[in-house]
């Protein structure tokens, strides 16, 4: 009997860039489900310049990673911060969060819920 992985669409004991598995698509937001469990989703997005992700709220905490490019604009509540590579957020659960691609981005989204 095959044990059951947890983690998904990716290759495992293999060294990879997270950039090189989610490509940008003109005219869309491409994601790549690494994990969606119970308690915890892992995502690669790859976000083409003028796209994003409307208001919404999580029932968990998300951690936002920037792999790759600048002016990931990044609303919380009504707080504006403009992300880019190397940096992070975490958007707390329950408020309302949005993304918007000023130029090409991609990141890793992290949502912890309570179990």
């Amino acid at each position: 009997m095959e044990k059951e992985t947890l983690i998904k669409n990716i290759a495992f004991s293999e060294a990879l860039p997270l950039t090189a598995l989610v490509d940008y698509e003109e005219g869309r937001v491409v994601s790549r489900t690494l994990a969606q469990k119970k308690g915890v989703g892992m995502t690669l997005f790859a976000f083409a310049k003028g796209e994003g992700i409307s208001a919404h709220a999580s029932t968990g905490d998300a951690f936002v990673y920037i792999l790759d490019g600048e002016h990931a604009v990044i609303t919380i509540d009504e707080k504006v911060l403009t992300l880019k590579a190397g940096e992070s957020v975490v958007m707390p659960a329950g408020i309302p969060h949005a993304l918007d691609a000023e130029e090409p981005f991609k990141m890793l989204l992290v949502v912890v819920k309570p179990e």
